[in-house]
């Protein structure tokens, strides 16, 4: 497989200004490797990526399911929520219990990142050096909503929803699955016209978009139309299965169907990024906090603590906080108020930046491409400055 992550080096991440040389980048990331607990050693800074990004420490078959996965996605149409639940909830113990990452907050990538840039100002007899902040006008965290809707009753209540988001100041992107239900293209206008975004959320919602390359091949052609007709740049993969090199066919600029830790999902596994990357073409913004479903009512959450508490550990890095929260759901009582805690504990840090899904991937292109005298609009420079213990952003 072409490797679809190699431009998400350390060097990329960081930005600094001068460069360090490439030697001392290579010298700084042997040393931090190991924090990362990989099951294979890695040769080259690429073999780390594909293992780390491209999600190779879960194995070759990562992103297949299983015989009995692909059996219960044809028996689900014929299943009661209520035994939908209670399946989803006896597999996330056992899948839970045996996962090689953390979960909720895995802060190995993170460490190692932190790390590499240490060890290279260490190598490079340098006490601090000058980067490309993360995001725009120095703020410390990026903010992302985005909603996908499953069902027509979810579908009708997308204004609800919308109307929700905008009372504490904020806009969503709200991903359609385009052959399942009926689609209000009025409330699509209208959404937009508010200042929120529309994506795609698969085609047909029915666990068979990746069975086999041909299927997705052919499904592809219509999501490729979907997305024209809708005016959309960015895509979610239903029940967030995903291959990544098939995806390059998608006529995309971002994706949301990766996340950084997750042991509960049709395929579990991780990036262990917080922040966005590049996969190929697109860029990938992967989700970081869990999903409430999963939160809500498959491990019987009742508050926003475990949101709270990732967000804690993502503002403390500058990462993206990025949540999926389903209009379906949200209809239900618990569930809209542990999401509107989380809407509020964001408002009351207030340094962060919101945006929507297609404006961040924008950003992250542009921080990651552009020189820095071309001083793309709110990129800021900060320090990075050697100490007895690490490295402090200033």
């Amino acid at each position: 497989m072409t490797n679809l992550w190699s431009s998400n080096t350390p060097a990329a991440f960081w930005q600094c200004d001068p460069p360090l040389p490439d030697h001392v980048w290579q010298t700084a990331i042997q040393q931090a490797a190991p924090l990362l607990g990989l099951p294979l050693q890695p040769d080259t800074i690429d073999d780390l990526l594909e293992l780390v990004l491209g999600e190779g420490q879960f194995g070759s078959n990562r992103w297949r399911l299983t015989r009995l996965k692909c059996l219960y996605y044809t028996l689900k149409p014929l299943l009661t929520r209520r035994v939908v639940v209670m399946l989803r909830r006896a597999y996330s113990r056992r899948a839970q219990a045996h996962f090689r990452l953390n979960w909720p907050v895995e802060d190995r990538y993170a460490c190692f990142l932190w790390t590499v840039m240490h060890q290279a100002l260490c190598a490079a007899g340098r006490s601090e050096v000058a980067y490309r902040r993360f995001w725009p006008d120095g703020k410390q965290f990026a903010f992302v909503i985005t909603h996908d809707i499953e069902t027509a009753h979810g579908q009708a209540y997308v204004r609800t929803i919308a109307d929700l988001d905008e009372r504490y100041g904020f806009r969503a992107t709200f991903s359609f699955v385009p052959e399942l239900y009926p689609l209000d293209y009025d409330l699509l206008d209208e959404l937009r016209e508010r200042g929120f975004e529309v994506c795609v959320h698969g085609l047909k919602h029915d666990g068979k978009l990746f069975r086999t390359y041909a299927e997705f091949s052919r499904r592809a052609v219509h999501i490729n139309h979907y997305l024209e007709t809708f005016g959309a740049v960015g895509f979610r993969s239903p029940c967030t299965m995903r291959q990544p090199e098939w995806m390059q066919t998608l006529n995309i600029e971002y994706d949301l169907s990766f996340f950084d830790t997750d042991p509960h999902e049709p395929m579990p596994g991780g990036v262990m990024s917080i922040w966005p990357f590049v996969i190929g073409q697109f860029v990938e913004l992967p989700y970081t906090l869990a999903q409430d479903h999963t939160l809500i009512c498959v491990l019987g959450e009742d508050s926003a603590r475990l949101w709270k508490d990732k967000l804690d550990f993502i503002e403390r890095y500058g990462g993206l906080a990025l949540v999926n929260a389903h209009p379906d759901y949200l209809i239900k009582d618990t569930p809209r108020q542990v999401y509107t805690e989380l809407l509020q504990a964001v408002k009351d840090k207030g340094n962060y930046w919101h945006a929507l899904p297609r404006d961040v991937a924008r950003w992250w292109c542009c921080r990651t491409n552009d020189k820095p005298s071309d001083d793309p609009s709110g990129m800021q420079m900060g320090q990075i400055v050697l100490t007895d213990n690490g490295i402090v952003l200033r």
